[in-house]
């Protein structure tokens, strides 16, 4: 039986009760900081650690790209509805994917960076995240695929997405969307990305920025990082064959182009949403970053979802808590949108 079709059958086990799914992982439930694993992960996380599914860009990175493609396909379930679906060139040569929210006239415009440690994912990859967040939040998204590395280092990536917002500001009226509304979102990679450009581009803003577990500090220990270093989607390992790829020049003293917690001044910023997952080794940097954004006057809410590890927007097919999840922050991001000022450049 391949990893695809265990993968398949745990997705089949989706509503048996909670307990079934316990017993069917092999292990007591699984409870760390407080918090409990949520049953169906605990279930995926026991299929994974059985078949030792290796790490995200093992045993090459061509073999993790190709591993992480299947596996959010097999994650993603049926196919979320939105008014129309487009495919795009941005930028210069960015590739796009336009989702746009049925029936709702010039709504805002959120433009949407995948994650994948700068190395892995893509379009098809984030394609039903975007579709929940464009349906749930009544909103269009523009997916972007930015340059990854090894074959790009940083700050290739960076550049992509700062592009990718300016085309955005320029040409949302054309897309349907609200020129004054437009706003930065990423998950993991595409949080951080999100980040920074946030702090790049004070001259002409997004109007808010949608943060999901993204990294923030790549040179501080924290204790998230210990306790779910193993088994839990996301490893230490994992994240530092990613930064070996993306900014092998990176030295030990903070960049905030690559650690945005250290940035020198987080005031004045777009209002954020930052949302972590309790099974996470980002989650207790994610949180630090929200509550330094707060801290600088920074309009932020930031979200834990206790039960749930990296990537649980990717599961949301397979997982019913990481769909709830998923909806749930969509549209807390439509109401932190609907709160902000419309920009101008006057």
């Amino acid at each position: 039986m391949s990893n695809y079709t265990r993968y398949l059958a745990a997705r089949a086990a989706a509503h048996l009760p909670d307990r079934v799914k316990i017993w069917l992982s092999g292990m007591p439930p699984v409870i760390v900081d407080g918090q409990q694993l949520d049953p169906q992960l605990q279930l995926l996380r026991s299929v994974r650690r059985r078949h030792r599914v290796p790490g995200l860009v093992e045993p090459t990175v061509a073999a993790g790209r190709a591993r992480f493609r299947r596996e959010t396909l097999a994650f993603r379930g049926p196919v979320t509805e939105v008014g129309s679906v487009q495919d795009l060139e941005i930028a210069g040569g960015l590739r796009a994917r336009h989702y746009a929210p049925a029936g709702a006239g010039e709504a805002p415009l959120t433009v949407y960076f995948h994650g994948g440690g700068f190395v892995i994912g893509d379009l098809d990859t984030h394609d039903e995240p975007c579709r929940i967040l464009c349906r749930q939040a009544g909103i269009h998204v523009l997916s972007v695929e930015y340059r990854l590395a090894p074959e790009h280092p940083f700050p290739a990536a960076l550049e992509d997405v700062a592009a990718a917002l300016a085309w955005a500001q320029t040409n949302a009226a054309t897309l349907g969307a609200d020129p004054r509304r437009v706003s930065i979102g990423g998950d993991s990679a595409g949080g951080n990305l999100s980040a920074v450009v946030c702090l790049t581009s004070r001259n002409r803003p997004p109007t808010a920025q949608l943060l999901i577990y993204p990294p923030t500090d790549g040179i501080t220990p924290r204790r998230s990082s210990e306790l779910f270093d193993q088994g839990f989607f996301l490893s230490r390992n994992d994240r530092r064959a990613f930064g070996r790829y993306y900014a092998p020049m990176a030295g030990r003293d903070p960049d905030p182009r690559l650690s945005p917690l250290y940035a020198s001044d987080l005031s004045n910023l777009p209002p954020a949403l930052v949302i972590t997952a309790g099974f996470d080794i980002l989650r207790d940097e994610g949180e630090a970053y929200a509550q330094a954004l707060a801290a600088a006057g920074t309009v932020t809410r930031q979200r834990r979802y206790p039960s749930l590890g990296h990537g649980f927007i990717h599961m949301t097919g397979v997982c019913p808590a990481a769909r709830r999840a998923m909806e749930e922050i969509a549209r807390e991001w439509r109401a932190v949108i609907g709160g902000c000022s419309p920009f101008s450049e006057s």
